[in-house]
């Protein structure tokens, strides 16, 4: 899967702590598109769960991310969300 994503050119998004999203930054998965969206968002205790929940939403409607990797206590907070989206892409 990952490798079909590579190919296409479609991005790895994070949701997360800023422990996980610094180490995938530094692997290299950072990217800001055209309209200066970012593919990752860092996940604080002052994080509102309605700005995950719209972070997770633009993320799903982006034609660029095919992965979306979110740490179990963020997804634990949006569970509601995440088992409304049905579609394979993105994974």
């Amino acid at each position: 899967m990952a490798l079909h994503a590579a190919m296409k050119g479609k991005l790895i998004s994070v949701i997360g702590d800023e422990d996980t999203c610094v180490g995938f930054l530094l692997g290299g998965i950072g990217e800001i598109n055209k309209n200066r969206h970012p593919n990752f968002m860092v996940v604080d205790k002052n994080t509102a769960v309605s700005e995950i929940e719209d972070c997770f939403k633009r993320f799903i409607k982006r034609d660029d991310i095919d992965i979306i990797l979110i740490n179990q206590n963020v997804a634990e907070l949006i569970r509601h969300v995440i088992d409304s989206h049905v579609a394979p892409v993105p994974a």
